[in-house]
């Protein structure tokens, strides 16, 4: 049997057990591969980028360390719902295949990986993510933990991904979404995402979300502001990923980091904003693109959910919500529905 060594430790695990596809190199991924949604985004007005764009490899480690500040309450919060919890969620499913939107480290996946496995479960795990290393790096430490653990990587976007997923050899699957990523989307972009979850399952199969609840400015402000300031390095790094990815010349020096809470649409919203007037040229795209001082650019909103108004919406879509769980301080939900 064939064995590959992680590139971490000296262990090894069979090669079979892992399989990284990428998506984006293949033809039919044109749109992530022309940028056209980058020109659409920086000649509009007022400027935007889609959030995609923070997560090179770098992005993906910053977007990590975020995770662990004290100020960013989601990541913990969640964590503390999914170690209460993750085993009721295995019960509820029964064996399943787990596949994962954004998998980025799969710290928490190992909530869920440990619930099915006490249960006698086989394990199958699907990671999508837009940043291959971070993807293929968490996938050789899982491997090192969990020695039966079958793992086919998908790098790509999720639409890419939704669309390539292959039927599995387990009872059923799950496809699940941890995070607040749900809240980057625009109703409308949340209402079609639901649509392409729904088109990926069997009906009878299982969709996890989680959300980001409603709660006071301060704490919102705080997260998204966080006094070492990694969150603007974060927001700051999409530029040097449009610089490499388009052949840009982005200075960074010219753009500061802006985030604050709307409260008429309940959402946290990031931009980068221009310090001063100057020119931008994407060589590899044909654009040149003129700011001036003081002009943003959004990079991200976050949106803030209501518990019973996002189920009643999976409601609408074709799923049937199961079981709902929350921190004690009503922080953070996780919704389980299934296709029906």
């Amino acid at each position: 049997m064939e064995k590959v060594k992680s590139r971490k430790e000296n262990i090894f695990f069979p090669k079979e057990s892992l399989q990284i596809y990428d998506l984006k190199s293949s033809a039919w991924a044109i749109e992530t591969v022309d940028g056209q949604d980058v020109i659409s985004g920086l000649t509009q007005n007022p400027k935007s980028l889609p959030p995609q764009y923070f997560y090179d490899d770098r992005g993906s480690q910053f977007f990590e360390q975020i995770c662990e500040l004290p100020e960013y309450y989601p990541t913990r919060t969640e964590a503390w719902i999914l170690r209460q919890f993750s085993h009721e969620i295995a019960k509820m499913t029964g064996a399943c295949e787990l596949i994962e939107l954004g998998s980025g480290s799969s710290t928490k996946t190992r909530l869920l990986l440990d619930a099915y496995q006490a249960l006698g479960n086989k394990l199958r795990y699907v990671p999508i993510d837009v940043s291959g290393g971070i993807l293929t790096e968490s996938a050789c430490d899982l491997l090192q933990d969990y020695p039966s653990l079958k793992i086919q990587g998908l790098v790509g976007t999720y639409e890419q991904a939704l669309a390539q997923l292959k039927p599995t050899s387990l009872p059923s699957r799950m496809i699940f979404f941890l995070g607040s990523s749900l809240g980057n989307l625009t109703p409308q972009k949340c209402d079609r995402f639901f649509s392409q979850i729904l088109a990926a399952l069997d009906m009878g199969e299982y969709f996890l979300l989680g959300v980001d609840l409603q709660k006071p400015k301060q704490i919102l402000e705080a997260a998204y502001n966080d006094a070492r300031g990694v969150t603007a390095q974060f927001n700051l790094n999409m530029l040097e990923h449009l610089n490499q990815r388009f052949a840009g010349n982005f200075d960074i020096q010219r753009f500061e980091h802006w985030a604050f809470y709307n409260n008429r649409l309940n959402q946290i919203e990031m931009h980068l904003r221009c310090l001063e007037t100057h020119t931008v040229c994407l060589e590899k795209l044909d654009l040149t693109v003129e700011f001036k001082a003081r002009e943003t650019i959004e990079t991200e909103i976050s949106r803030k959910f209501n518990l019973e108004v996002i189920q009643r919406e999976l409601q609408v879509k074709g799923f049937k919500p199961l079981a709902v769980w929350t921190d004690p301080q009503e922080w953070f939900g996780l919704i389980l529905s299934q296709k029906s």
